[in-house]
């Protein structure tokens, strides 16, 4: 396939409202006037032992899921967007893959799925069953559930980190490295969890971990025994791993 050349701001926004609606031609034109800039990024993860096509499914798997879940509101241009989730899609592919190797038309398989999986959810309302996602493109049940498994991510950013019984997740300990279109996403994703809590839960996870404040001091910030803050801060954690599902 030739690669197409990039398509204008407005356009993009215009096709980007038309794919989330569920338009399959939509969604294909931007995929594939995004090509190059997959391949670009692609070239970036040369020479770790696995092929180019390889990697290149993967990117564009991370390029479907930059579609899917793009915001106008954002504020930043679709391929600024995309290229953190492009290259954070390849990058946990090449972390997992040294366990667990997966042949190119399960990868394939797996990117039209997720593509076909967010559609039908935008036109239905729910999410698919996996007998109607078969049926969406075209394969055995058995086959698109082995297919799912072997892309999903083995890690979440809320997993817990110790095994000492505390609320400490991967995301607490996420230090502030990776370059500026990493932040964005980053900034994106902190924003997103943080509007869906109450301005006193909010306060509580900004003194916590963006100030390093202990329970302790908390407490006294906010007038309260540091049992209450560590109950709070339990209940809001568990808020924001429902609200990441």
């Amino acid at each position: 396939m030739i690669d197409a050349s990039p398509l204008p701001h407005e356009e993009v926004l215009a096709l980007l409202e038309k794919a989330h609606k569920g338009a399959q031609d939509a969604m294909e034109t931007l995929v594939r006037h995004n090509t190059a800039l997959v391949k670009s990024i692609v070239k970036r993860y040369l020479g770790r032992g696995v092929e180019f096509d390889d990697l290149y499914q993967i990117g564009c798997l991370g390029l479907v899921k930059a579609i899917q879940n793009y915001d106008a509101q954002f504020a930043v241009r679709f391929s600024t967007y995309a290229v953190p989730m492009i290259a954070g899609e390849i990058k946990r592919f090449l972390r997992d893959d040294g366990m667990i190797k997966v042949s190119r038309s399960v990868k394939e398989l797996a990117v039209r799925a997720v593509a076909a999986q967010e559609r039908l959810r935008r036109l239905n309302g729910s999410d698919p069953g996996i007998l109607e996602l078969a049926k969406e493109v075209d394969a055995e049940p058995e086959e698109l559930a082995v297919a799912l498994e072997a892309m999903r991510p083995h890690l979440s950013i809320y997993e817990h980190v110790y095994d000492d019984g505390s609320e400490a997740t991967l995301l607490d300990r996420m230090e502030h490295t990776g370059g500026e279109d990493s932040g964005v996403v980053d900034r994106i994703l902190l924003k997103e969890l943080l509007c869906k809590l109450e301005a006193r839960e909010r306060q509580l996870i900004v003194l916590r971990y963006f100030q390093d404040k202990t329970q302790s001091e908390i407490a006294k910030l906010l007038g309260v025994s540091q049992v209450q803050v560590s109950r709070l801060e339990s209940r809001i954690l568990n808020k924001l791993r429902e609200a990441a599902r």
